[in-house]
């Protein structure tokens, strides 16, 4: 069975740093593209960054793209955002996402379609105050 846990989030002040990790197991870790999306509220999932199976190619959505950083580590089947010089716009449910992507499969595609995702984990809130 495949289990998909994030961990890491919390309530902070603007300006801060946070870093979310995410295991994933019950999968071969290295064939799977990985995904944070993150939702509020009255509004649909966002894709905030996506990583390929081999980590060799990135996405980041404008509104993190210079503040987040997606890696993988998959020797410990671990995904990692670090998030810095975090805003009040930051605040949502941080979800991680697994998806069996082809090969050359590009990362801004799956990232604007929470549909395309195969596993999901619970989620982990992440708050930012002005």
């Amino acid at each position: 069975q495949v289990q998909v846990v994030e961990s890491g989030g919390g309530s902070v002040q603007a300006g801060a740093s946070l870093s979310l990790s995410c295991t994933v197991s019950g999968l071969n870790f290295d064939d799977y593209a990985l995904a944070w999306f993150r939702q509020v509220p009255g509004k649909e999932r966002e894709g905030v960054s996506c990583i390929s199976w081999s980590g060799g190619s990135t996405y980041y959505a404008d509104s993190v793209k210079g503040r987040f950083t997606i890696s993988r580590l998959n020797r410990n089947n671990t995904l990692f955002l670090q998030m810095n010089s975090l805003i009040a716009e930051d605040t949502a449910m941080y979800y991680c996402a697994a998806a069996l992507t082809d090969r050359g499969a590009f990362m801004y595609h799956y990232c604007s379609d929470a549909g395309l995702w195969n596993y999901w984990g619970q989620g982990t809130q992440v708050t930012v105050s002005s």
